[in-house]
């Protein structure tokens, strides 16, 4: 079924709540092969829930429907110098959807979280509010318009990655951060995973105020032959001046190595992954402390080492060899039949899991929305 309004995801779920019949949300389908395989007796289409609601670019607060596209909302905020801080990724040819068609409701509930998010914080940190729609077929105001807002619950944080199995989003308002005037990109190239994460690093805790620290091993054929070595490409934005102050505090991080021209691409493709489309290999994605970011055995990182892609042979699990780094892996790409028999998010410890059936108990008892998405049962 295909709505439109809030009204109509309220009947929606209210007729699915009488007929004990479950809900699979979808908005684009960028995304519909992450996560566990889910068997739903109907499809909630939330892709007509799209558009702006208000948007006020001088006290930098945006509020839009779910189903609108992120390419759409980035398109509006450039033409007023302003972005998105959590930078979301366009995870589509990873997963085998089509480029450039994923929606605001998706990044959030994936938590899809790009190279800029190093500087300004992940999606949870700038979603301010929220309306949705709860197992009981109520539709409810969750946060606010401000960024100091400490009344009750956070909401809007658990809402950030919770795969619309805790309700069916129907208006997102986010904190939107200045566009720099101007962006430079740097690369070094034919340098190790220790030096390398040791610079960026390095460059993250300088005043230059990246917005991109990123790290890839092998990296083009032309500039790195050696598997052991990679490059590093970096981001900086702001006025003409303040870069150029950044530029040679940069070079004293990445001292002794030369900084070279970089390019946006470069970037983009660790931010989404994209270029891990090709193979049959399963995807996954990494956190874990930047202290151990060297040791990851992964072809991307992120975050200045704080995240990584990597790629494994189809059905193997890399948590056990990830131990030491005291990282959490979520299984981003894999085959159905992988994705139903294996840990696709991070395993939780008894205390925790008891608090996720007890979440997911409060907002959707009857367990109406994308039942078994994150963890079996729930």
């Amino acid at each position: 079924m295909v709505v439109t309004n809030e009204a109509e995801v309220v009947e929606a779920v209210r007729d699915a709540r009488e007929s004990r019949r479950t809900l699979e949300i979808v908005g684009a389908g960028t995304k519909r092969a992450f996560g566990r395989p889910t068997h739903c007796d109907d499809i909630l289409d939330v892709s007509g829930l799209r558009g702006i609601v208000t948007y006020e670019p001088e006290e930098l607060l945006l509020t839009v429907l779910p189903g609108t596209p992120v390419t759409e909302i980035n398109e509006l905020l450039a033409a007023n110098g302003q972005r998105l801080g959590f930078d979301p990724g366009d995870w589509g040819p990873l997963l085998g959807a089509r480029a450039n068609s994923g929606t605001i409701g998706g990044a959030i509930s994936a938590d899809v979280c790009g190279p800029a998010a190093v500087r300004y914080g992940r999606a949870r940190d700038q979603l301010l509010g929220y309306r949705a729609v709860n197992g009981f077929g109520e539709a409810y105001k969750a946060g606010g318009k401000v960024v100091k807002n400490v009344t009750g619950f956070d909401l809007p944080k658990l809402m950030c990655g919770a795969m619309g199995t805790l309700g069916a989003l129907t208006e997102l308002t986010f904190r939107v951060f200045p566009l720099g005037e101007r962006c430079e990109f740097f690369s070094v190239h034919r340098i190790g995973a220790v030096e390398g994460y040791a610079m960026l690093r390095r460059a993250w805790s300088s005043p230059v105020a990246a917005t991109a620290l990123c790290y890839q091993k092998g990296g083009p054929s032309e500039i790195v032959k050696n598997i052991s070595l990679g490059s590093v490409h970096i981001r900086l934005e702001g006025a003409q001046a303040d870069l150029d102050e950044k530029s040679r505090l940069l070079q004293l991080c990445a001292a002794p190595h030369e900084l070279l021209p970089g390019d946006e691409a470069a970037i983009r493709v660790i931010g989404s992954g994209e270029n891990l489309a090709d193979g049959l290999e399963d995807v996954w994605r990494v956190t874990m402390p930047q202290a151990f970011a060297q040791g990851c055995p992964s072809s991307l990182g992120d975050w200045a080492g704080g995240l990584h892609w990597m790629k494994t042979t189809p059905g193997v699990d890399p948590r056990p060899s990830l131990a030491w780094s005291q990282g959490s892996a979520t299984l981003v790409r894999a085959s159905a039949e992988t994705r139903k028999r294996a840990q696709v998010f991070p395993p939780e410890e008894p205390a925790r899991a008891a608090l996720t059936r007890a979440v997911k108990a409060a907002f959707d008892p009857l367990g109406i929305f994308n039942p078994g998405r994150m963890y079996k049962d729930i």
